[in-house]
């Protein structure tokens, strides 16, 4: 259901398809099998209590014990083996665990960071820069910074951001890791051709989200729009996802009376991908206090089904040149609703706008964002090959 999710599977698919065996080991707080093959992939799971849509000192309670029940699933399983061991985070709590890993197999490390927590929760004023639960925080962060290898970041600002914030200790080891989709997993999905019936949305244009919907997503951005938009009659928008703010986001739509717009909780992959296949624009936001540059997942599964995209970005994110620069859609920085609101008429009124931004945008997915880059660019650095992207 998650993106973070989706990209894992689609890379340990894309890892079994080039002959290697890949084992998974990832929380469980919605009661699966603690065992399971999936697509020739092994997965254990060990019990993690709840870390999603639960009070945040739960949440931490529950991540703070990572570590602990990853190196248990490991130690005590005489059938795992590995010549290498990839970590994602978000979570900070697994550091501990790779060490232990790696010491145990003699093996590398290689650490796909997508989020700099807790740095971006300061940004926002959720918890103090001197306090003490940021000086826990910070101890973890180091811990799996210190415990990998490699470290890839999604895109050249993020990188030279990275860099700054940890005073260049991993400058040596650190490089341009860009997201990714596995195009074949949408190629076997057919297109939900009933949603547009079944909610009477033939002759719409439709906007999709996809994804989380908390804080950083900037979700009173979409809310906006789709309130600005209004007398549009053509433009409807379609938010899927779960997260800290999905009620706050369901009250607005009801406070504001937006028949224009159609909230669903968050579904399995090929549910959701099917749904995006009928729709005609994919839609992001970021919030404007990041000081980091996010690139949100979500975007290649937009890419992937040749949508333009329409979002919005704090300052500084390259989003805004990679996007705007290849002419596969429209970004603005986020707080510039009058510029989004211009953007999004754009592509609701001109069709051949939207055909020029969806070519595009398959063009530009094709030659930087497929799941076989990521892969060569993880292997290249770990065997020493220099397969590492610097930039568009």
């Amino acid at each position: 259901k998650k993106v973070s999710a989706k990209m894992l599977h689609e890379l340990a698919c894309y890892f079994k398809f080039k002959g290697h065996c890949v084992t998974c080991i990832v929380s469980n707080s919605y009661k699966e099998a603690p065992y399971e093959e999936l697509n020739g992939i092994i997965i254990y799971r060990f019990n993690s209590g709840r870390i999603k849509n639960v009070n945040k000192f739960r949440r931490a309670i529950n991540e703070l014990r990572f570590s602990n029940k990853v190196w248990k699933t490991v130690k005590f399983n005489q059938n795992i083996r590995a010549d290498l061991v990839i970590y994602y985070s978000p979570s900070i709590f697994f550091g501990n665990a790779i060490k232990r890993i790696k010491r145990h197999f003699g093996i590398s490390s290689y650490l796909i960071l997508r989020d700099f927590f807790p740095q971006w929760v300061i940004d926002h004023g959720m918890i103090k820069e001197k306090s003490l639960i940021t000086r826990l925080f910070r101890y973890y962060e180091k811990i799996n910074y210190l415990a990998a290898d490699f470290i890839g970041v999604m895109s050249p600002a993020n990188l030279k951001w990275f860099n700054q914030y940890t005073d260049y200790h991993y400058a040596t080891h650190s490089h341009v890791l860009y997201n990714w989709v596995d195009q074949k997993f949408l190629t076997c999905t057919e297109p939900n051709t009933d949603f547009r019936k079944q909610y009477h949305l033939e002759d719409k244009v439709i906007f999709i989200y996809g994804g989380n919907i908390g804080n950083s997503q900037n979700m009173m951005s979409i809310i906006k729009l789709a309130e600005r938009l209004k007398t549009k009659s053509k433009a409807f928008f379609l938010i899927i996802g779960e997260g800290d703010e999905y009620s706050l986001v369901d009250n607005k739509i009801k406070e504001l009376s937006l028949t224009n717009t159609l909230l669903l909780r968050a579904m399995l992959q090929n549910e959701y991908y099917s749904i995006q296949k009928i729709a005609d624009i994919g839609l992001f936001c970021l919030n404007a206090d990041h000081k980091t540059h996010n690139f949100p997942g979500k975007i290649l599964g937009y890419m992937a089904q040749g949508m333009p995209i329409l979002g919005c970005v704090n300052q500084g994110n390259d989003l805004i040149e990679i996007i705007n620069g290849n002419n596969a859609g429209y970004i603005s920085y986020a707080g510039d609703d009058a510029r989004m609101v211009k953007n999004a008429i754009k592509l609701i009124d001109s069709k051949v706008e939207r055909q020029k931004c969806s070519e595009n945008s398959k063009l530009l997915l094709n030659e930087f964002f497929d799941v076989s880059s990521a892969a060569n660019t993880i292997l290249g650095v770990i065997s020493g090959q220099s397969h590492i992207t610097t930039g568009i």
